[in-house]
């Protein structure tokens, strides 16, 4: 999908954008810049500031597909990448892709994930392709990442929406 915008057209969008995330004009002209570079942004702030909201804004009002990533250890490669599920009535096994297969994608917490999990994110942040079952599969994906951060006076559990997050 080409993304043609006039000048006015990304002044409505950050108008429209700054409506749901107020006092963070510098990061939206940043993550629209990152968008049409066709780059990949980190976004690393403290719980409940918008990342999420940022990344799912840019995606609808742009009109492109939005996938999110929650990194957790137990996370596997193919659950980003997508993987082939064998179907009983054709007989034939199907593909089904992941989220990274999406416009933009929002991977939050990466750091959490495992090494192989992460080396399967850097291939197709890298390469703008995915390697799976042995065949390689190009890639549309602008990656924001989120990383939660702790501010460094507070101690123990962080209040945030997430109640399973320590702070940790």
């Amino acid at each position: 999908m080409e993304m043609k915008f006039r000048y006015g057209r990304i002044n409505e969008i950050l108008d429209y954008l700054s409506r749901y995330l107020s006092g963070k004009d510098t990061v939206l002209k940043l993550a629209l810049v990152t968008c049409f570079s066709r780059g990949h942004l980190l976004l690393e702030d403290l719980p409940g500031t918008g990342k999420t909201t940022l990344a799912l804004a840019l995606a609808r009002i742009m009109g492109l597909s939005f996938g999110r990533i929650q990194c957790t250890s137990d996370l596997l490669p193919a659950d980003i990448t997508g993987l082939s599920v064998y179907n009983q009535k054709s007989g034939e096994f199907e593909f089904h892709p992941g989220p990274v297969f999406n416009h933009i994608v929002l991977v939050d917490e990466i750091n959490r994930a495992t090494p192989k999990t992460q080396s399967a994110l850097l291939e197709a942040m890298g390469e703008k392709q995915t390697t799976i079952e042995g065949r390689t599969y190009p890639l549309l994906s602008r990656f924001l990442s989120s990383r939660r951060r702790t501010p460094s006076n507070i101690t123990g559990p962080f209040p945030c929406r997430n109640p399973r997050w320590t702070g940790s």
